[in-house]
């Protein structure tokens, strides 16, 4: 559902505080609030879409899950994705050598020449929008530069909600968990999930925790993922099911194993009552509780019958 709002005047009242955001000019007229694209802007039309927008606090999760984010990277996507919708020619050129300058400075941060040219291009575009905000007569939109300027300044979360409803969540998803430059890190299941409605938090932690272990045999690769789509992955599950692929099972094994991490009760008791009579009373009953790390050598003993 998209709505066309069309704001009286600049208001403060939308303005999100980035933590590592640059300052801007005084009545500057763009922020994100709430998960929707809002630009506060006199006299020009701003397109939202509620359904699809996430909370700033939303895409805020994801730089916090790497020490490594990558901010040029983003930078450089977004400007990629949004330049082009900035329908004025001069703006768009001015949009796309802003960003060009920042990527450069943020690959080389120790540059003191192109810390000054990445703070002026900021400066320049910020003003150049607010000039023509005040100046317009309605009939210009500058909302997708605005949100390219939040990037620029370093307020990540901000820019992408308000880029999604132009550029969608499955893209700007797909750039800034690249961007997180994790080693041994499963990107497609992260996104994976984030497109089943899991937070981001959630879903970058499972694709680690799969990353790690993709060396692991493909039925077990299959149970995990199944944990993972269910919400039901962690580290202890982790660690019980990596006991698994080190057992070194047999197909036949494999298979038992498998239906015990599903929960077959029937199955579970007569495990169970396999390791009570080989003396294995404290696995037994940790077993019925539920103690995955008890299932390499349940289904283990039960394939040697």
């Amino acid at each position: 559902m998209r709505a066309t709002h069309r704001a009286a005047a600049p208001r403060r009242s939308c303005s999100h505080p980035a933590t590592n955001a640059r300052s801007s000019p005084d009545n500057w007229p763009f922020s994100a609030r709430s998960g929707q694209g809002c630009a506060t802007l006199e006299g020009v039309a701003v397109q939202t879409d509620k359904k699809t927008s996430h909370p700033v606090a939303w895409w805020a999760q994801f730089a916090e899950m790497s020490e490594r984010f990558d901010g040029a990277y983003v930078v450089e996507g977004i400007g990629d994705l949004l330049a082009s919708k900035v329908t004025a020619p001069l703006l768009r050129q001015e949009v796309r050598n802003a960003v060009d300058v920042v990527v450069r400075y943020l690959n080389r941060p120790a540059s003191e020449e192109l810390t000054e040219r990445a703070e002026a291009a900021r400066v320049r575009l910020a003003t150049t929008l607010q000039r023509i905000e005040e100046r317009s007569s309605g009939n210009i939109s500058i909302a997708e530069a605005g949100a390219v300027s939040l990037a620029l300044n370093g307020d990540y979360p901000g820019a992408a909600a308000l880029a999604e409803p132009w550029v969608g969540t499955d893209t700007l998803a797909q750039l800034f968990v690249t961007a997180l430059r994790l080693e041994r890190f499963d990107i497609p299941m992260a996104l994976r999930l984030i497109k089943g409605g899991r937070e981001p938090f959630e879903a970058i932690r499972s694709g680690h925790l799969i990353g790690r272990y993709s060396w692991w045999p493909s039925w077990l690769l299959r149970v995990v993922t199944e944990r993972a789509l269910a919400g039901t992955l962690d580290e202890s599950t982790i660690e019980a099911l990596d006991k698994c692929a080190y057992a070194a099972l047999s197909p036949a094994q494999s298979h038992l194993a498998r239906k015990l991490l599903s929960g077959d009760s029937g199955l579970i008791d007569t495990a169970a009552q396999r390791l009570e009579q080989i003396g294995e009373a404290d696995a037994s009953e940790r077993l019925r509780e539920g103690d995955l790390s008890t299932v390499a050598l349940a289904a283990r003993l039960m394939g040697l019958q």
